[in-house]
C-alpha cells in the first residue's frame, strides 16, 4: 500500500491516476488537465519534453549510477563546471544530493562545521518565520510551518524572525555572537504561505552577516531557476551557501545541489581529516541526473526563459491583479508565482475537484489557491487556469 504525503490516510481521498504527460498536461482515463502546479514547481520545461528524455536515455545507455566516494565521472564534472560559470559570484563548490531537503540539511551542517572548524561555538540559526525548508528533521526545526510543530514542543536552536529590517538588526544585535548561519527562502516564501518580500531585506540581512561573520544561506530550491522573476535571487543578493533541487533537473528525477563559496570551502580544506564535511549521499551526483540538469540549463539558457517568465507575469498581472471578492484578502504576484489567500480555507474546499473537472490540476492549501506554472505554458492555457480561479468565486456554494 502506498504511504501518501501530506493526507490523513485514514480520510484522504483518492488521488488522480495519471496515465500519461505531455507540454502543460496531465492525462486521466477521463480528463485532460494542465498542470497548474508543475508538480510541486519542478517540471519548468514541461513533461516528456525530447531533449530531456533523449539526455536520459543516452546516459542510461552508458551508465546508471556511480557512487562519488573514489569514483568520478563526466556528468557530474561537466555539471559542476557548469553551475561554476552559470551561478553568480564565487560559488564554486557543487555538494550534490538527491533532494531539496537533504540538500538544506547539508547546507545547515556546512554553516555549524564553517564555525567549529575554526574553534568556534555557535549553535543557533536565525530564520524566518513562515519559513518552510523541508521534511527532514533540521531543515523542519528551522521552519515555521504549522504543520510541523508537532515535532519540536520548543525549538531551542533556532531564531525565527519577520521579514521586517528592525526585527533583522534585533535578531542581530542579540543573538550574532551565537548565529552559525541565517537560513532564507529569498523574496517568496513557498509552502509558508506564497509569501512576498521586499529585496532591501535580503540585502539589510547580506550586510549584518557580513558584519557578523555569519553565513548567510540561500534556499533557492523554489525559487530558483526563474521563479521570482529573478534567474536566481542570488544575482541580486549573493549568499555564502545557495540551494537548489526541483527545476534543477526539469523534474526528470529527484537530485539537488549545495553550492558554497570559497570563504566556507576554505575553511574545510585542510590536511587535517577532521575538518572534512563527513556527508554522502548514496545517489549523490548521480550521472542521469546530472545529464539531464545539464540539458535542462542548456535549454533554459537557449530558449531564453526569463522572457517567457516576464511574459507569464505580465498575463498574470492582467487577468488576476485587479481580482477582487469579499473572500479573498490579497492576490499576490511575482514572476511565475500567483497566489489567491481567502481570509477562511473553508472557502477552498473542493476547488481541487472544481478544477479538475475544468481541466485544471491544482493543489491548494490552507488558505493558498495559486499557480506555478511550467514556463512552456501557453497564453490560453496560462489564461484558462485564471479563468477557473475566477469562476470558483462566483458560485453560491462558497
Amino acid at each position: 500500500m502506498i504511504w501518501y504525503p501530506y493526507e490523513q490516510m485514514k480520510t484522504m481521498k483518492a488521488p488522480y491516476k495519471i496515465l500519461d504527460a505531455e507540454g502543460v498536461h496531465l492525462y486521466t482515463k477521463d480528463q485532460k488537465l494542465i498542470d497548474s502546479i508543475s508538480s510541486w514547481w519542478c517540471m519548468i520545461h514541461g513533461y516528456k519534453h525530447p531533449e530531456l528524455t533523449e539526455a536520459i536515455k543516452e546516459q542510461a545507455d552508458r551508465f546508471c549510477h556511480v557512487m562519488l566516494g573514489g569514483l568520478t565521472h563526466e556528468p557530474v564534472e561537466k555539471l559542476s563546471a557548469k553551475l561554476q560559470e552559470f551561478l553568480p559570484g564565487d560559488l564554486d563548490y557543487c555538494f550534490f544530493s538527491d533532494s531539496g531537503s537533504v540538500a538544506v540539511e547539508v547546507s545547515l551542517k556546512m554553516a555549524l562545521q564553517y564555525n567549529t572548524n575554526q574553534g568556534r561555538k555557535r549553535p543557533l540559526v536565525l530564520a524566518l518565520e513562515h519559513a518552510y525548508h523541508g521534511d527532514t528533521f533540521k531543515a523542519m526545526e528551522v521552519g515555521d510551518d504549522e504543520d510541523y510543530h508537532f515535532a519540536f514542543e520548543k525549538k531551542e536552536g533556532v531564531v525565527h524572525i519577520p521579514t521586517e529590517i528592525p526585527a533583522l538588526e534585533e535578531a542581530f544585535e542579540q543573538y550574532h555572537d551565537r548565529l552559525n548561519c541565517f537560513i532564507v527562502e529569498p523574496l517568496l516564501q513557498g509552502a509558508g504561505g506564497m509569501r512576498m518580500y521586499d529585496i532591501s531585506f535580503l540585502k539589510r540581512a547580506r550586510e549584518l552577516c557580513d558584519q557578523y561573520d555569519v553565513l548567510l544561506i540561500f534556499d533557492e530550491v523554489a525559487t530558483g531557476f526563474g521563479r521570482t522573476g529573478n534567474r536566481f535571487v542570488a544575482d541580486l543578493v549573493l549568499p555564502d551557501i545557495l540551494v537548489l533541487g526541483k527545476a534543477l533537473t526539469g523534474g526528470y528525477i529527484g537530485h539537488a545541489v549545495t553550492v558554497a563559496n570559497h570563504k566556507v570551502f576554505d575553511a574545510f580544506y585542510s590536511d587535517d581529516d577532521r575538518l572534512a564535511l563527513m556527508h554522502g549521499p548514496t545517489f549523490m551526483g548521480n550521472p542521469l541526473a546530472c545529464a539531464v540538469a545539464l540539458k535542462g540549463i542548456e535549454i533554459f539558457e537557449r530558449e531564453d526563459y526569463m522572457s517567457k517568465i516576464r511574459h507569464i507575469e505580465l498575463v498574470s498581472r492582467r487577468e488576476m491583479e485587479a481580482f477582487i471578492d469579499p473572500r479573498i484578502k490579497e492576490v499576490r504576484i511575482m514572476g511565475g508565482c500567483v497566489c489567491v489567500e481567502v481570509h477562511d480555507s473553508g472557502d477552498l474546499e473542493g476547488f481541487q475537484q472544481f478544477g479538475y473537472e475544468r481541466g485544471v490540476f491544482s493543489r491548494p492549501f490552507l488558505n493558498y489557491m495559486y499557480s506555478m506554472v511550467p514556463y512552456v505554458i501557453r497564453d490560453e492555457e496560462l489564461i484558462r487556469i485564471f479563468d477557473v480561479m475566477k469562476e470558483w468565486f462566483t458560485l453560491e456554494h462558497i
